[in-house]
């Protein structure tokens, strides 16, 4: 889940509570590192831009060797694993291995920052759709497309935002279009910003906005 330990689901509490080893990411709640067994072997392996981060070939590898030791082995990820997890690749590493393992599905922030910000994604006047997208590499998107659409939910989209309001605006997107941006969303430091699409980067310059969630459409009037 997102945020703080509130936002886990039962079926990792009760996983976690019987993990040999846990291999976890960022942005996860160091309470939730709390729950495992005592004798519980904890490897982090977390990813954050712009900081010394584990090979994925390293993490693939872990995840393996625990297993084949017959070890109830947790990989605990923040979030939704099947968005934007970057999980396919350990799973096709466990499948050539012959490791059993289940994914278990997460609370994604993708939902549940616009929530905690009191923002709804659909609504029946203002949002009939939403898409979701990375903004990492905004240079690969279909801007025509999506600039129709009527609400837009953007993860690691903080170093890119003024080139995601440029590509919206020259494609079709008032300039007095809402948006807001959701940052440490479930969390005692959770920060929100609004404003229109043409002032929301003079608005954040200063701040760093990862880990955050951007959110552009009018149902961010209804927050």
């Amino acid at each position: 889940g997102p945020g703080k330990i509130d936002y886990l689901t039962v079926k990792a509490y009760r996983l976690l509570a019987e993990a040999e080893v846990l291999i976890y990411d960022a942005l996860v709640d160091e309470q939730l590192l709390e729950l495992v067994p005592d004798n519980c072997l904890k490897m982090y392996v977390g990813k954050r831009g712009g900081l010394p981060s584990t090979p994925q070939s390293k993490i693939n590898g872990l995840l393996v060797k625990y297993c084949q030791q017959g070890k109830l082995v947790i990989r605990l990820k923040s979030g939704d694993p099947f968005i934007f997890g970057r999980c396919i690749l350990e799973i096709q590493a466990l499948i050539d291995a012959d490791c059993d393992f289940e994914v278990i599905p997460g609370i994604s922030s993708v939902t549940a920052a616009p929530l905690l910000a009191g923002i709804p994604l659909t609504d029946a006047v203002k949002s009939k759709c939403f898409a979701v997208l990375s903004a990492h590499q905004p240079d690969i998107l279909d801007w025509e497309a999506l600039s129709r659409l009527d609400t837009l939910v953007l993860l690691m989209g903080g170093k890119t935002l003024e080139e995601i309001v440029q590509q919206l605006i020259k494609h079709g997107k008032y300039k007095s279009t809402p948006v807001a941006i959701i940052r440490k969303a479930g969390t005692s430091e959770q920060q929100v910003w609004i404003a229109e699409l043409s002032t929301i980067v003079e608005h954040v310059k200063t701040v760093r906005l990862s880990p955050g969630v951007i959110i552009v459409g009018e149902v961010v009037t209804l927050s």
